[in-house]
């Protein structure tokens, strides 16, 4: 399936990069949502094995990525990144689609849900809730606000190994995709997050109660994806979650740290059961 790339011009001017993997419109849109700093490049896998009959949507939020960088890092709040979607979604005429949310994406999804309530058919939720983990939340901090200037891609790689959780991530050339997809050779030689490392001074504000937003997903179909190590989404978030919503679908991996690449074979199954029944 060819990956096709769109520029979009969000309110502001800014530029934002979008892909979009299509195989015609049999099935519903799929929008996929990246975290906080990653890009619709996560979602590459997800698209070959689930695309077939659909759309599948995947942005670069503004200061991430191929979209545009903004002189205000007030630019990159949640608030805007949420505009931001919907503004995508009606240029590319996504309606009713099915949503995956990837961490800060999930939490997006909420946000979708509340602002739009149309917009998404059904969510998946990938190892993220209303509550965020503290110990799991410093780290992301660190890590967002950070430049290492690395000094190739071996070095990009046993950065991301040294750093990152338990992840289900096996292969050098699986290393090697996740180190291209978090980092990039600059004008200097050096390999650069591919984000605006101010976007970490958002992550300062106090967190609002997501619980609220979380209501707003009743009456979707829901299927949460969580890593059993997370620190991020944890066990008691996951168990107040499912009290509110008893038809909550979960799928665990066992060891699995913050957050599954959705590329685990027992993801991608239990992420086809839901979008079979759902669509």
């Amino acid at each position: 399936m060819d990956e096709i790339d769109h520029r979009i011009s969000a309110w502001d001017g800014l530029s934002l990069h979008v892909r979009e993997w299509r195989d015609g419109g049999a099935q519903p849109p799929l929008l996929c949502l990246p975290g906080i700093v990653r890009t619709g490049g996560d979602f590459a896998g997800v698209a070959a094995v689930l695309g077939a009959g659909r759309r599948v949507i995947a942005p670069d939020y503004a200061g991430r990525g191929s979209s545009g960088r903004s002189r205000d890092p007030r630019r990159y709040a949640p608030e805007a990144c949420v505009r931001d979607v919907l503004d995508i979604c009606a240029a590319l005429h996504v309606h009713d689609a099915l949503a995956i949310g990837t961490s800060f994406g999930g939490l997006l999804c909420m946000a979708l849900a509340a602002a739009r309530p149309g917009l998404l058919r059904a969510v998946v939720l990938n190892d993220v809730g209303p509550d965020i983990g503290g110990g799991g939340a410093d780290f992301v901090r660190r890590f967002v606000g950070t430049d290492p200037a690395l000094e190739n891609l071996d070095a990009a790689i046993a950065h991301l190994r040294s750093l990152l959780p338990a992840m289900s991530i096996e292969t050098d050339a699986d290393w090697q995709a996740m180190a291209r997809l978090t980092y990039a050779p600059a004008s200097d030689g050096r390999w650069h997050p591919l984000w605006d490392t101010r976007i970490s001074r958002l992550l300062d504000r106090p967190i609002p109660d997501l619980w609220t937003l979380f209501e707003a997903l009743t009456g979707k179909p829901l299927l949460l994806v969580r890593g059993e190590a997370s620190d991020i989404l944890l066990r008691e978030t996951v168990t107040r979650m499912q009290l509110l919503r008893p038809d909550m679908e979960v799928t665990s991996l066992p060891g699995i740290g913050h957050a599954p690449t959705l590329g685990e074979p027992s993801v991608l199954a239990a992420l086809s059961r839901f979008l079979e029944r759902v669509a």
